[in-house]
């Protein structure tokens, strides 16, 4: 049992997980990067892209985290060597989930123009979100299909075929978008921004393909929907509404950055687009870490492991800070050549250059944040990450977002808001885990 908190399974577990866990985010940078320098209207293109990715993104982190929840119960599951009892489950889950995102996105079709005039989007860019969006917005389902799968793939202990199928995805995506974007001389004329949502979405369906085939040939897991209902389904169906919960809060402060930025300008919008995806995909980069805490932390726990837990625990928070630190100095050498890289708009890159700094400090305060956040995933603590989110959203980031509106910080105030909204998610789960698990040590 020593080994399962090894360096090596460690990361075993946590590197293909961070290449996993950054595929949606890398189809929205590599998105971010072609579409910021389309010839032309390449700023009010890449707005449209930051607002149409950052409601899309709301909508996957807030119907995915039945991912989270199958995950945590089979993992748990597996750590009290009882698996044939929980098969049928995932199933279940998969098919519940499918059938509410379908709904949701059948219901906003009605309503495309006013989500994007609520996000202050206007002229030329309400009509590349709206051109953008009912093309992407079709890979909605995949992403939760795939998702879900990946949540089985943790809580059999294996990140490694979420791993290939994320990097086929991206791989794929990025030569859609090349591509499509700026067309073939002869042969395919450029499609601009619609073409960046036809690679995505094609790019999201090969990825949902590989998913089932690697599901149905490489586990016994069933994806036939089998009756009774599950019994753990009550358990999962609560553990996934507090996430929903959760994920709304999150949400909305990223929901009310992209409004506060929109307002302020299309350059603003477009500046705040880099920055945020970069935010998102070094996010999911540390979050491997988590991943790795969620998938072995669950296990332990079922096991009720606990000394070996904290071990666990101490160890993924290093590497996951290490990671960050590592990012941190490779984003300060190439401070001004990432900027470049999204945008070769002179007042985007100055908006961009003036925050970005924002952005690379708060690495290893995220690091923290994540790592506990994924282990607390694993332990179905699923509740209490609900309030955390809640509080940070509510009692920190909406307030400092609106007291640094007043005094005009703008951009600057979106990312100090950033700052505080990370700083009490990862000071709240720290606190919490040694409250709860330092006294079982004994």
């Amino acid at each position: 049992m020593e080994k399962t908190t090894s360096f090596k399974n460690i990361n075993s577990i946590a590197i293909p997980a961070i290449i996993a866990g950054i595929a949606e985010p890398l189809l929205s940078l590599t998105d971010t990067a072609i579409v910021g320098n389309i010839p032309n209207f390449g700023t009010e293109s890449l707005a449209a892209a930051g607002i149409v990715g950052s409601f899309l993104s709301m909508l996957i982190w807030v119907l995915g985290q039945t991912r989270s929840a199958i995950s945590a119960i089979l993992s748990q599951y597996l750590g009290a060597n009882n698996f044939e009892a929980v098969k049928t489950l995932p199933a279940q889950a998969i098919f519940f989930n499918i059938v509410l995102s379908i709904i949701i996105l059948t219901s906003t079709v009605f309503s495309i123009p006013e989500i994007f005039k609520f996000l202050n989007a206007s002229g030329v860019v309400l009509e590349y979100c709206i051109e953008y969006y009912k093309i992407r917005v079709w890979g909605f389902p995949l992403t939760l299909f795939t998702f879900a799968v990946f949540g089985i793939f943790r809580g059999l202990q294996n990140t490694y075929w979420p791993m290939i199928v994320a990097l086929i995805g991206a791989v794929l995506n990025v030569i859609l978008d090349l591509l499509l974007v700026y067309g073939v001389q002869g042969v395919l004329e450029p499609m601009n921004l619609e073409g960046a949502a036809w690679a995505s979405l094609i790019a999201q369906f090969v990825m949902a393909l590989l998913a089932f085939i690697l599901l149905f040939f490489k586990t016994d897991v069933s994806l036939k929907l089998r009756f009774p209902l599950h019994n753990e389904l009550g358990r999962l169906a609560i553990m996934s509404l507090n996430l929903f919960v959760r994920s709304i809060a999150l949400n909305i402060a990223i929901v009310l950055a992209v409004r506060e930025a929109t307002s302020y300008g299309d350059a603003y919008i477009g500046a705040h687009t880099i920055a945020i995806n970069i935010w998102l995909f070094s996010a999911f980069f540390i979050d491997g870490y988590g991943a790795a805490g969620n998938i072995i932390g669950g296990k332990l726990f079922g096991a009720k492991n606990y000394p070996l837990l904290w071990q666990l625990t101490k160890r993924v928070a290093l590497y996951g800070v290490m990671v960050s630190v590592g990012l941190l100095i490779f984003m300060l050498i190439f401070y001004k050549p990432i900027g470049r890289l999204f945008s070769s708009e002179v007042a985007v890159l100055k908006l961009f250059y003036d925050i970005f700094y924002i952005v690379i400090l708060v690495q290893p305060i995220n690091a923290i944040a994540f790592v506990f956040d994924g282990l607390f995933k694993g332990l179905g603590e699923m509740k209490y990450l609900r309030n955390v989110l809640l509080v940070a959203t509510f009692l920190g980031f909406i307030p400092v977002l609106y007291l640094t509106k007043a005094f005009n910080w703008h951009l600057h105030g979106i990312w100090v808001a950033f700052v505080v909204w990370a700083l009490i998610r990862g000071l709240l789960l720290v606190l919490k885990f040694r409250q709860k698990f330092k006294p079982l040590l004994t």
